[in-house]
């Protein structure tokens, strides 16, 4: 297993959770009794504002299995979770915070999942509330839900960035993804299974969340740009409700009319022309969006396909060898 860490402000917290991690380098078993190691910690550095660099050397230097990932600049989580996934070699790929609000022991318990979902990316279900206020709670809460129902984005429900992924996902997720693309959004692309696990989410160790309330609005409209084209379409839908009500609506001021009421002159064809020029221009324009739509997904980096080995030679073909 790899276990990638995307480092922002890790300057107080990142030693303990590698201390957390350090027994499962040495092995352990499952509660479903699989064996696993953890080889290697990929740490990614994504330009703080503390001396979080200073640390990584540190760690890197005191232990063989820490391998750090230098990026040139700060690119926000989401790029750095990336390039830690294509900097690792594992089988399978965990994706942790680097503020000690998720517990490593759980690892064994998402492992356990996967195996006995056969599935390829399980997700981190809080089983108490986030330890973030009911504001972000609530927001959060509401705007997965919206991107799940409207917006098309997968399981939206489901995204934590505490997550185990299959390597070979991870790393081809992290090959093609384009530039600002959502993670879990690129993972719903193509993950065949996605499933969730229990786990319970502690403090965020002593120091405050680096996300205002700014940046986790455009966090989630980044999960909206690149959910999909399900917002354009919506253009297209919109105008042929109009137009089709352009047309209810004439017909029902030819009937009003035919039937003898007053109507001042001039009306009936105002309203009519309104709502039909209206449709006709919204539906043009969701015809033009669908012609960006193929643009976005081509520039989002959306495959046509995935191609993998026979699942039952890769990590989950060992669900029954060792399992009881």
């Amino acid at each position: 297993m790899s276990v990638v860490i995307p480092v922002y402000q890790g300057e107080r917290t990142l030693r303990s959770v590698l201390a957390e991690i350090e027994p499962l380098t040495r092995g352990f078993v499952t509660a479903d009794g699989y064996h696993a190691s953890v080889d290697e910690v990929v740490l990614a550095f994504d330009h703080g504002p503390d001396r979080s660099a200073g640390v990584i050397r540190e760690l890197a230097a005191e232990f063989p299995y820490v391998k750090p990932v230098w990026l040139s600049r700060n690119y926000g989580q989401h790029a750095a979770t990336l390039a830690g996934i294509a900097s690792s070699g594992g089988e399978w790929v965990v994706t942790l915070d680097e503020d000690g609000q998720h517990d490593p022991a759980a690892i064994g318990s998402m492992l356990d999942t996967a195996m006995r979902e056969e599935a390829d990316v399980v997700y981190a279900a809080p089983t108490n509330k986030p330890p973030h206020g009911y504001v972000r709670n609530s927001a959060s809460r509401v705007s997965k839900r919206l991107l799940e129902t409207i917006f098309g984005g997968g399981k939206a429900s489901h995204f934590n960035s505490y997550r185990l992924v299959l390597g070979e996902v991870g790393r081809s997720v992290a090959a093609y993804s384009g530039t600002g693309v959502y993670l879990d959004v690129a993972l719903s692309w193509v993950a065949a299974r996605i499933v969730t696990s229990p786990v319970t989410l502690r403090e965020e160790g002593d120091r405050r969340s680096g996300y205002s309330y700014r940046r986790l609005m455009a966090h989630f409209w980044r999960m909206i740009l690149t959910s999909g084209t399900r917002g354009l379409r919506l253009v297209t839908g919109a105008g042929l409700l109009f137009a089709g009500g352009g047309i209810l609506f004439a017909l029902y001021l030819i009937i009003v009319r035919l039937a003898g009421v007053e109507i001042p002159a001039g009306w009936t064809s105002q309203m009519v022309l309104t709502a039909l020029g209206t449709g006709a221009i919204l539906v043009a324009l969701g015809i033009i969006a669908e012609y960006l739509g193929l643009a976005v997904n081509m520039a989002l980096g959306k495959p046509a396909y995935l191609i993998v080995r026979d699942p039952q030679s890769g990590p989950l073909g060992h669900r029954h060898a060792d399992a009881p």
